[in-house]
């Protein structure tokens, strides 16, 4: 609108411009609220070196995600941005990377997966400092509690430390899977316990995972493997999920309560969400009544990323950068895991504070489900290609590759602690 001041001048030049402004407002205030419900807010990206466009965030995820404390930026809403420089270690270096997660060695090519980094949205995430980590962490012990991307995290973890200070290892049980190292100068402490369901299990299979009967999981019995040495542990990272899906029979009171998945069984089918979400509930009232005064993460599961449902179909997580909005969507059996963890999570959060324990959240999924192209996948195998350029082998779509996007969790962690 145009207005020709030579007329205005007219009038009474205090009011006209009182009501002029009173019009501009109410117009900015209805145009504002009128189409503030058919668009959300957009938060850019800081510009990187000169390279291509980052892939942006699953925005299926963000729905899920439980409100960051107030003043603090979600650490979890992010995306996935080029960088120029490398890892601190190569996997020549580390002496901590298992062979099946050793993807150079066995004969990946491709180095591109190794130079990005997590960008949460609104807020810094600096790279794990080693040196400054074990210095803030002196005479203090770490615990990962769960399955073999517990395992996966902590030889990550071990391998960016040990660019200081060598971990020396003081523990290890029988069959190498629940460990303990120190790292001498700074007398930290860093173990892994075996506990792929946090509840008390009876495991029927080889080392490689394969089961030769069911499980029988006792969902009213916590596992003592972890239990008994929890309230000795400075910062504690449970994680739990995956395993909940094999074949299982379920048992409370020491008295078969029903099953998952066993169709040569007469008992009832009770389904791996619903013994998930009781263990869940036990290992969160433990932690809740417990008085512990240490720190205490939760992480979330992780995706297997298994491309057009075969792992052995040749296009297997065989990426070589991190996918795309759309291009990758959460599994059935993963979101189930994570409606259950975040729901579960929420109430015992709230239980937690005001009983004065600190439990957070380590919400891996939404940045772990766009690092398609971090997996071993057919480099489980020590040169896979070498004899056979199509060879029958399953691939691992489900661990990661060391050095790989892992080792981003760690400057996740670090940062929370710091945080406080």
């Amino acid at each position: 609108m145009l207005y020709n001041w030579k007329y205005i001048h007219k009038f009474n030049y205090i009011v006209v411009k009182l009501g002029i402004s009173i019009l501009f407002v109410g117009l900015a205030f209805r145009l504002f609220y009128g189409q503030s419900t058919g668009f959300s807010q957009v938060l850019k990206t800081p510009s990187v070196e000169n390279t291509h466009t980052s892939p942006p965030h699953v925005d299926s995820l963000s729905s899920d995600e439980i409100p960051p404390p107030q003043g603090k930026c979600n650490l979890f809403i992010g995306d996935w941005i080029p960088k120029k420089i490398g890892p601190i270690y190569t996997n020549e270096s580390c002496s901590f990377i298992p062979e099946y997660q050793n993807c150079m060695k066995n004969g990946r090519q491709d180095t591109g997966y190794l130079y990005w980094r997590w960008n949460p949205r609104g807020c810094e995430l600096p790279q794990l400092d080693p040196k400054r980590f074990l210095g803030l962490m002196r005479n203090r012990s770490w615990a990962f509690i769960g399955d073999s991307i517990s395992q996966n995290q902590v030889n990550s973890l071990l391998c960016i430390l040990s660019t200081v200070d060598k971990a020396v290892e003081v523990y290890h049980d029988e069959g190498y899977k629940s460990r303990r190292w120190v790292f001498p100068s700074y007398n930290v402490s860093l173990s892994v316990i075996w506990s792929p369901f946090l509840a008390e299990a009876h495991i029927f299979g080889d080392s490689n995972g394969v089961l030769t009967s069911e499980i029988e999981l006792h969902l009213d019995k916590l596992d003592m493997n972890w239990t008994k040495l929890y309230k000795s542990l400075d910062y504690v990272v449970f994680s739990s999920g995956l395993w909940f899906d094999r074949s299982s029979i379920y048992y409370e009171k020491n008295t078969v309560l029903g099953c998952n998945y066993c169709p040569k069984r007469n008992l009832t089918e009770l389904g791996f969400d619903f013994a998930y979400r009781k263990v869940l509930r036990n290992v969160f009232d433990y932690i809740v009544a417990s008085h512990h005064k240490g720190t205490i993460f939760y992480r979330t599961t992780t995706p297997n990323h298994v491309e057009n449902g075969l792992s052995n179909s040749g296009k297997m997580c065989n990426r070589t950068e991190p996918a795309r909005e759309g291009e990758v969507q959460l599994p059935v059996m993963n979101k189930i895991f994570r409606k259950i963890e975040l729901e579960e999570f929420q109430k015992a959060s709230t239980r937690a504070s005001e009983n004065g324990i600190n439990l957070k959240l380590f919400d891996v999924t939404p940045l772990s489900l766009l690092r398609i192209d971090g997996h071993p996948g057919p480099y489980r195998f020590f040169q896979p290609f070498a004899e056979d350029k199509n060879p029958k082998i399953i691939g691992d779509c489900l661990h990661w590759c060391l050095p790989g996007p892992i080792d981003s969790w760690s400057d996740l962690l670090m940062e929370m602690v710091i945080s406080g």
